[in-house]
């Protein structure tokens, strides 16, 4: 039983640390940037905290040790099937359908796919215009949750 609060504990981190991304910028690099094209990366790579992520980017492991101890972050171009860190920013057109709690180094990881017809999305993913979400399943996305979303 405590294994599984655990677990539904480090799930409900991992929500928290994307919630908290999307409504303040980090992940996007768009909060409190003075000169933002300064602090993009050329063409994504390993980065240090709070370089903001190039448009069409996503950030897919964390590196504790790097950056003299302060972590970093590799960056890499968005594509259909990439698991990527909390906190990555969601490239228009992709939706969240998976979840693992123990992903990018332990900050958890979330599974980044087109929307298509008949996907199943986690919480928090964004809903493309011109789709809608459904059904729901309670075991979807590591127990998370996830919804059917299917053309509107």
């Amino acid at each position: 039983m405590s294994a599984l609060f655990r677990g539904r504990m480090a799930a409900l981190a991992g929500v928290v640390a994307l919630l908290a991304a999307v409504f303040t910028g980090v992940g996007a690099g768009t909060a409190g940037a003075v000169d933002s094209s300064a602090r993009i990366a050329a063409v994504g790579g390993w980065t240090c905290p709070g370089v903001a992520v190039p448009p069409g980017y996503v950030i897919t492991m964390f590196n504790s040790s790097g950056c003299n101890g302060a972590g970093a972050w590799l960056q890499q171009p968005v594509r259909d099937g990439i698991w990527t860190c909390s906190g990555s920013p969601i490239v228009s057109g992709y939706v969240i359908t998976n979840y693992d709690r123990n992903g990018c180094s332990g900050v958890g990881g979330w599974y980044h796919q087109l929307v298509r017809n008949g996907i199943w999305t986690c919480p928090y993913s964004p809903i493309p215009a011109g789709y809608r979400s459904t059904t729901y399943d309670a075991r979807g996305c590591s127990g998370l949750g996830a919804w059917l979303t299917i053309r509107a």
